[in-house]
């Protein structure tokens, strides 16, 4: 796989993070686009490029900057998962409060698996 078909592929699996993370359909993605909803299952499936227009719109919609979509994928350089990094992201946002019971509910959750 060529270094362009990588960061192709890291791409499109942040898009659909992203998209899921925000909460979104592809339908309603599609909608606000102006697409069909098979584009965007293109996009996130890296059958279909994302133009440089197109980018930023989408980053705005699901409150990322277009600095994270696009940045490396390379496992040595980004081991992280793109739904954990949006996750963090979303904790970032939280009341210290807030972000003190999530992190006892994680707690509970691993103790309860473990």
């Amino acid at each position: 796989m060529s270094e362009l078909e990588i960061q192709r592929e890291g791409i499109a699996k942040r898009l659909r993070a992203a998209r899921e993370q925000a909460g979104l359909s592809q339908g309603q993605v599609a909608k606000l686009m102006g697409w069909h909803r098979p584009t965007v299952s293109q996009i996130e499936a890296g059958q279909r490029r994302v133009s440089a227009e197109e980018l930023p719109v989408l980053a705005r919609h699901y409150r990322v900057s277009v600095a994270w979509l696009t940045k490396s994928t390379d496992p040595e350089q980004d081991p992280v998962d793109p739904q954990l990094e949006l996750a963090a992201r979303e904790l970032q946002r939280l009341k210290p409060n807030d972000l003190q019971r999530v992190i006892k509910l994680l707690s509970a959750l691993k103790k309860g698996g473990a």
